[in-house]
């Protein structure tokens, strides 16, 4: 048996841009018979597949898979030319079958896959990116692919008791969360986990923004600048993308119409001390919060809680969308913005 030299692959990879591997594999198949390996990688498709690598590959999906048992998931991203193959049947198989092997035989020869893939399909294939979340405890990992497959979500979730993970309310809960991901891209869960450069590359454009103001109002202006984007970028502090926001003024009018139901989510004692007028109050009522809202499930339903930043109006949000009210917005401004407003309060 002839001895496949490093120079002898090098001469083949130079003669078909195949792969190293590829090279040498042809040339042990045919003894160092280097016209014959060029044969066997026709053959296989490597030689057309080297010649279609350099070519852009600016469309494709993305995919996920995730284990029976919810406890890890993979997302991945493959690319292909066109749209058309995008969509092709054979090719959709094809990044399920990776998505999967990603996860459950991750030594897979994903190269050789993809090199076999791009023979039959006829167009450059990467594999772009994957990434992969595992529970440690009790909890479960799930995914959402947006509409086009061009935006996916891989989320883990911890729950405190393994029953939370049958329950309802918990699956419509990851389920949102991993819809509000995909429409908002947060760029962590809360401000601590905001990588240090990003904070201080912010902090920097709100200093030279703030230039040229009286000394004493910079720090105050660059705080609010950093927690607007705080409340804009974590998701923690994120308003909720199915519960739009409305403005003060806005909310005034609805109060003054009639038009609208208010629920607090400050805790009882901040209620006593001051609230938005017509307001309910989530902590006295919202075990039974049917009973405090209008039997019209289209009435414009408003929670709210501290201000920016502040995310326990969720609860009272999602009580009312489980009761089945269909347009519910929250005041991101809060108690705190709507005193700063000049809004009226009450107090009980």
């Amino acid at each position: 048996m002839a001895e496949v030299t490093a120079k002898l692959v090098g001469e083949l990879r130079k003669m078909t841009n195949a792969g190293l591997m590829d090279c040498k594999k042809a040339l042990v198949e045919t003894d160092g018979d280097v016209e014959a390996a060029v044969d066997v990688l026709r053959a296989q498709g490597t030689i057309k597949a080297a010649k279609k690598a350099g070519r852009e590959a600016n469309e494709g999906v993305i995919v996920h898979y995730i284990q029976p048992d919810s406890k890890a998931g993979v997302l991945v991203e493959i690319n292909c030319e066109t749209d058309f193959v995008a969509k092709n049947g054979q090719f959709q198989e094809f990044v399920g079958e990776v998505a999967k092997l990603k996860l459950t035989a991750p030594d897979t020869d994903f190269e050789e896959l993809r090199v076999a893939q791009v023979a039959k399909i006829g167009e450059n294939i990467l594999l772009s990116r994957d990434a992969k979340l595992e529970v440690d405890g009790t909890g479960l990992v799930a995914a959402y692919i947006h509409t086009g497959a061009k935006v996916g979500v891989l989320l883990q979730v911890g729950a405190g008791k393994d029953e939370t993970l049958g329950n309802d309310d918990f699956k419509v809960l990851v389920k949102d969360i991993t819809l509000h991901i995909a429409a908002s891209a947060p760029v962590s869960v809360s401000r601590d986990e905001v990588a240090p450069e990003l904070v201080a590359k912010e902090k920097a454009i709100a200093e030279e923004q703030a230039v040229g103001k009286p000394p004493q109002a910079i720090e105050k202006i660059v705080t609010g600048k950093m927690n607007k984007f705080f409340a804009t970028n974590c998701l923690l502090e994120q308003g909720f993308v199915k519960n739009p926001d409305i403005s003060i003024k806005e909310l005034q009018k609805a109060i003054k119409d009639g038009k609208v139901a208010v629920i607090d989510v400050n805790g009882a004692g901040s209620y006593k001390k001051g609230h938005i007028p017509t307001a309910i109050s989530f902590a006295s009522n919202g075990k039974e919060l049917s009973k405090h809202l209008p039997k019209d499930k289209t009435t414009l339903v408003v929670a709210y809680c501290g201000g920016p930043g502040c995310s326990a109006y969720k609860r009272g949000a999602a009580a009312a969308e489980k009761l089945g009210y269909k347009n519910i917005k929250h005041l991101s401004a809060g108690i705190s913005g709507w005193k700063k407003a000049g809004g009226e309060l009450a107090k009980k």
